[in-house]
């Protein structure tokens, strides 16, 4: 589907990155970015230098639900990335107001998102569903969490059949 750029002394672009992304699951963010209700992900924080904010165009997101069966079930490709500098608390619900059409955020990740002063939107296309792959979910800690990975291989277990 696409390949790794690598960077040596010929080829200077920077390496494509595979990224593990928890959604919410309450939210029902899987399932409404495979069925196109959602077009885009948020991420918040009140520190500016954390894992998502690497994300770049090109990159392939996994996407599982968080607290589910430990499953990789979809992937997209990121389209657009936008790295917020610091904002005000009236920035930041400005910007997440005039993405709501691609973010589809209910009150409740409205609520938890809005006023941050960091913010991560990040478009998403070619979004489809995979074959599920197992994750080792022991390096997964909160719901927000993301892991930047070189290969998704790197992190999958076989999937044992019951």
């Amino acid at each position: 589907m696409y390949n790794y750029l690598v960077f040596n002394k010929y080829n200077l672009k920077p390496q494509l990155m595979d990224h593990v992304v928890c959604l919410d699951a309450g939210a029902k963010e899987l399932e409404n970015l495979i069925n196109g209700n959602k077009s885009m992900i948020i991420r918040g924080s009140d520190e500016g230098d954390l894992p998502y904010r690497s994300v770049k165009e090109g990159d392939l997101l996994y996407f599982m639900s968080c607290f589910g069966d430990g499953e990789v079930k979809a992937r997209g490709i990121v389209s657009y990335v936008y790295n917020s500098e610091r904002l005000s608390v009236e920035a930041s619900f400005e910007t997440i107001i005039r993405n709501q059409d691609k973010l589809q955020l209910p009150d409740a990740q409205f609520d938890r998102m809005a006023g941050k002063k960091y913010l991560v939107l990040i478009g998403m296309e070619e979004i489809e569903v995979i074959e599920p792959i197992r994750i080792d979910r022991a390096r997964f800690t909160s719901q927000d969490d993301w892991l930047q990975v070189g290969n998704i291989n790197a992190l999958s277990k076989p999937h044992l059949e019951p």
